[in-house]
């Protein structure tokens, strides 16, 4: 099944060195480019793409209104933001907007692409650099509120608030495997019991929950 992308970013070089990548590919196609966020959310509207590849700082609508409107959406478009990491102070903002990854633009163009395809696939992705904003951010959280966001957990057993930690420390499915002595169909199967449980669109915001509820240390 090929991917249907649309590109949003207010530089046009950009959207052009990533159509280039992307057009030389099979399995994922763009089907549409944007410029503001406004135009992001019309195109999505009009195209019903998998993917929005997303820019943060546009012209009108930034990309976090624009994150906003297309997750809750009925379409089902997931959104990879991909912005300047150095400059951008809205990477917490994006994630619980609802996008599904946050990459930087530094990064090679075909990791670029390869995460296009895990977004489309249904799973999330932070770039390590983002996560160590994540892990500040938290940090500087007063301890109250990461205890009150713990009520959140009630629903969960035992065994599932122990894998959500691991999940937020970073652990891959085959790791987590490793580490509980589970096969991986059934670690995907407490992982999809998480996410219903916990109202969870992919696994960037179970991390997300994890740092919130207090189950991860910052330091």
């Amino acid at each position: 099944m090929t991917v249907r992308v649309v590109l949003a970013d207010d530089q046009p070089l950009v959207r052009a060195a990533l159509e280039m990548v992307i057009s030389a590919t099979e399995d994922v196609e763009v089907v549409g480019e944007a410029g503001t966020g406004a135009e992001a959310v019309r195109l999505v509207e009009e195209l019903r793409p998998d993917v929005v590849v997303m820019d943060i700082r546009m012209p009108g609508m930034d990309g976090i209104e624009a994150t906003r409107a297309v997750t809750e959406g009925a379409g089902g478009t997931r959104v990879l933001v991909l912005t300047t990491f150095d400059e951008d102070r809205y990477v917490y903002g994006a994630l619980r907007a609802g996008a599904s990854g946050f990459l930087v633009k530094d990064m090679a163009l075909d990791d670029i692409l390869a995460a296009v395809r895990v977004v489309a696939a249904g799973d999330g992705l932070i770039a390590p650099g983002v996560t160590r904003r994540l892990i500040a951010d938290f940090a500087a959280r007063p301890e109250a509120t990461r205890r009150a966001d713990s009520g959140r957990l009630a629903v969960l057993t035992d065994r599932e608030r122990e894998i959500l930690t691991l999940v937020g420390r970073g652990l891959s499915n085959t790791e987590l495997a490793a580490e509980l002595v589970l096969s991986i169909a059934t670690v995907k199967t407490y992982i999809t019991r998480l996410l219903a449980k916990l109202d969870a669109r992919d696994r960037v915001q179970l991390v997300i929950l994890a740092y919130e509820c207090g189950l991860v240390a910052v330091v």
